[in-house]
This record gives structure tokens, C-alpha cells and sequence, in this order.
């Protein structure tokens, strides 16, 4: 499997990340039977968060870690910070007590990949890099990023860190697919638009995108009359995006593969280093990301996807 460096690890991360956000206890088998064949396949990069399945997520892949004697191996991104029924929860001591909260679940004294799953613009970015860069001289987290944040606020981030000669974010999670979405999926999300593209390819600050597949817009499940998901239908249903769907057929259909694993490919052949976070859940559809993953794209081929041009 390709992988990415990003800045902080010593290991690299592949270009597939496994999310986890259906793991549970209560499903250990298949969670042991997904996160086995993953690695069989050459994954190392695991996606879990604080909020995911009320924390369970995390606790069924400390389970696997603990198991499978495997923790060196594995790149573990969480995410902490979010949002709670009271608002933002994006300051010094809500880090502390998610990533203390996730250290503990996941059975490990580090986390790899540390991101923050929300940002909250009403707080100078000082003070969450300074919060952060404790931890990370304590040896918690190895790299901080932002999930959902602005590259308005990614970049004053990393120019207040630099100023200070303080660790900045080494990556950003936000959503990045072909089909662009109409409104945020959730409230406070962030999806790359060609503003952000260019300044990823300026800067070289790595993507882990979620949604990378657009939640399914690719499978040929969907039509514009079919509207019975109503949250595609309010995220993705375009005529622009339609159109990116039978560019992606087409393009498919020439190379002898499928629309959605076209729609992964655009992803992971962007000219700044890109991983794509994957919701697979059984053999078929972790084989079918790996051999989008492998797919090549031309600058050109990516554009006339994306823009018809």
C-alpha cells in the first residue's frame, strides 16, 4: 500500500486509513476481522475519536491493540475537542481530559496522530498550540492537526508556532472528494474547496480526508430522482456533481474499473500528499479502496473530473 510522511512520526502512514467509527465491544469479531485483513493488506493507520460510538470506538481498538500485541506497528489518529450539547469545547483543559480519556480507552501511552475534531475561531490559536505542544513534550502525542479547521486558522496556527519555535499542525482533516458538497455533512465541518487545494499544494501540509467517497454519491446507487437519503440529497445532489459522477463512469468505464474507485483516486492523486479515510466493513470493500488507492492520475485527468476542462 502507498503511504504519506508526515511531519513528527517516525513511521509512515498509508494512503488508506481505516475509520472506526462502527467499532463496538459488542462486535469484536468483526472489528478483529476487518482490522486483520487490513493490515494483511498493508494498512497501518487506524481513525477513531473521542465521541465515536459514545467512546467505544476507542475501547474496542485498544482491545485489538491489547490482543494483537501490535501497538509499535499501528499509527493510531484520534480526535478530541468536540463539541458538546453546551457548544465549543475547543480549549486547554477539554484537550487534556478527551486525550487523557483516550489514552486510557485505547490501552497506550501516545497517540500519533493527535487532531482536533472541531475548531472555535473565538479562540486565539496560542492558546490551543501551546496547550497542544504540552503534551507533546510529555511525549503524549507525536503530531497535532486540525479536523473540520479553516486554512485561514491552519496557517495562523503554524505561524504562531514558528514565531515561538513551537510544534504547529503537521496535518489537517478536513473533507475532500469530487463531489463538493452544497453545506457542511455536520455542523462546524469543513469541506475543501480549490481556495484550499491550491494552499495544501503551496504549503504541502498533508490531507486525511474523511468522506473521501462522498458517502456512497459514486456507487451508481443514487440518481437524481431517487432523493430517499436525504442527507446526499442535501450534501452532494448537484447538477455540477452529476456531471462529476459521468466523468467518473466515463473515466471508469476507459480504464476498467469503477466510478468510485475513480472518485478515491481523485483523492489520493492531488499534488500535495493525500491519505483517504475508508468506512470498510467487509473484504469486498476493503479490496476495492486498495485498488483504487493504485490507480495513477494525470494532473489533467484529475482537473477534466473535476471541472470538465
Amino acid at each position: 500500500m502507498n503511504t504519506i510522511s508526515i511531519k513528527g512520526l517516525d513511521k509512515p502512514v498509508t494512503t488508506l486509513i481505516q475509520g472506526s467509527d462502527y467499532f463496538k465491544p459488542s462486535i469484536f469479531e468483526k472489528v478483529c476481522q476487518v482490522l486483520d485483513r487490513y493490515v494483511e493488506i498493508g494498512g497501518n493507520t487506524i481513525d477513531t475519536a473521542n465521541i465515536y460510538c459514545g467512546g467505544e470506538s476507542e475501547v474496542a481498538l485498544g482491545m485489538w491493540l491489547k490482543e494483537r500485541q501490535n501497538r509499535e506497528d499501528i499509527v493510531i489518529f484520534t480526535k478530541g475537542a468536540h463539541h458538546d450539547q453546551h457548544g465549543p469545547r475547543v480549549n486547554p483543559e477539554a484537550i487534556r481530559e478527551d486525550l487523557f480519556t483516550s489514552l486510557e480507552r485505547l490501552g497506550t501511552d501516545y497517540i500519533d496522530l493527535y487532531g482536533l475534531h472541531r475548531d472555535d475561531p473565538n479562540v486565539p490559536v496560542h492558546v490551543i498550540i501551546d496547550a497542544l505542544n504540552e503534551h507533546i513534550k510529555a511525549g503524549r502525542i507525536k503530531a497535532i492537526g486540525g479536523s473540520n479547521w479553516t486554512t485561514e486558522r491552519l496557517q495562523a496556527a503554524n505561524e504562531y508556532a514558528e514565531a515561538n519555535g513551537l510544534v504547529g499542525f503537521s496535518f489537517s482533516s478536513p473533507n475532500l472528494s469530487l463531489a463538493k458538497a452544497n453545506e457542511p455533512f455536520w455542523a462546524g465541518c469543513v469541506s475543501t474547496d480549490q481556495e484550499d487545494i491550491k494552499w495544501h499544494a503551496a504549503s504541502q501540509l498533508p490531507i486525511l480526508s474523511w468522506s473521501s467517497q462522498a458517502r456512497g454519491f459514486f456507487t451508481g446507487r443514487f440518481t437524481p430522482e431517487d432523493r430517499s437519503n436525504e442527507d446526499l440529497v442535501r450534501v452532494f445532489y448537484s447538477e455540477a456533481n452529476w456531471q462529476r459522477l459521468h466523468r467518473a463512469e466515463s473515466l471508469a468505464k476507459e480504464k476498467g474499473v469503477t466510478a468510485i474507485q475513480i472518485a478515491l483516486a481523485y483523492v489520493l492523486n492531488q499534488t500535495f500528499p493525500t491519505s483517504a479515510l475508508i468506512g470498510a466493513q467487509n473484504e469486498q470493500e476493503l479490496l476495492s479502496c486498495l485498488e483504487g488507492s493504485e490507480i495513477s492520475l494525470t494532473k489533467e485527468e484529475v482537473d477534466w473530473l473535476e471541472n470538465g476542462e
